[in-house]
């Protein structure tokens, strides 16, 4: 998807299209695109939100699931495209950015987690996003727990581990372990998901001890509470050092991505 907005950050218009497999149509797309909601007027800043692994402050993105785009230095092309500056980022760090800035937090440090076909996360600590070794982004998703499931036989992350939290409760994890989709599920099942989700965020809060975490994406809107009570209920039991976070659904829904490359076009990475 891809939208134009004011200074302000409000939407004016939107497009959006399936993402092609050829990088050469990929790219004359998304120009186009581009030229679509601009409607010719002057471009100020762009923001984008792309799968890793990337180079944020360089703009060279190779995102895993597009097997065509590998080291494409995605910020000197569009500079020179569109002259006007263009800022890039891991999608759960751009959500990150745009849930917290977007969503008046008052908190200090905000985890977001989106929990969709995979799962990711990106760490808001003063309005900036935390960031690893050498610019790295921390793969939430990658974490190991300790877990409950009908069939451990079929738990197997698309990275390469057995055991991945991410192999367990995103989009793609629980078609793979249960055979069927998401919306599917019954509730036995859904219990086993929720038990596994509230492992992780015990992790989590015990690593980072956050002030809040908000949970966007499509399982967690799509469940709700009925994912988020069950797993806050078993993080908050199994938490005996460290203070419980708020656990809460992102304010803004399934366009926290989009909302946080518009606010990056404006306000730019750091």
């Amino acid at each position: 998807m891809v939208a134009a907005g004011d200074e302000n950050g409000v939407v004016k218009q939107t497009t959006k299209a399936a993402t092609p497999v050829d990088f050469q149509e990929g790219i004359d797309l998304l120009n186009s695109m581009i030229a679509e909601v601009t409607g010719g007027e002057k471009i100020s800043g762009i923001g984008a939100a792309i799968g890793g692994p990337l180079e944020w402050q360089t703009g060279v993105v190779s995102p895993v699931h597009q097997p065509q785009w590998r080291n494409v230095p995605l910020k000197s092309m569009m500079e020179s495209r569109w002259n006007c500056p263009f800022h890039v980022d891991v999608d759960t760090n751009v959500a990150a950015l745009g849930e917290y800035a977007l969503g008046h937090y008052t908190e200090r440090s905000m985890l977001y987690i989106t929990l969709s076909t995979g799962m990711g996360g990106g760490f808001v600590i003063d309005g900036a996003i935390y960031r690893g070794m050498d610019g790295a982004h921390p793969e939430i998703g990658h974490q190991s727990v300790p877990f409950r499931c009908a069939h451990p036989e079929k738990v197997s992350c698309e990275c390469g581990a057995s055991d991945c939290l991410e192999a367990l409760i995103s989009g793609n994890g629980i078609r793979r372990v249960y055979g069927k989709s998401p919306e599917s599920l019954n509730n036995e099942e859904w219990a086993e998901v929720a038990y596994n989700l509230g492992q992780g965020l015990r992790n989590l809060a015990t690593i980072y001890v956050p002030d809040v975490i908000v949970l966007g994406g499509g399982i967690a809107h799509g469940q709700g509470e009925k994912l988020l009570a069950p797993a806050r209920e078993l993080m908050e039991s199994r938490l005996k050092i460290v203070p419980a976070p708020r656990i809460q659904l992102s304010r803004h829904g399934y366009d926290t991505a989009l909302m946080g490359a518009l606010y990056i076009a404006r306000q730019g990475l750091r």
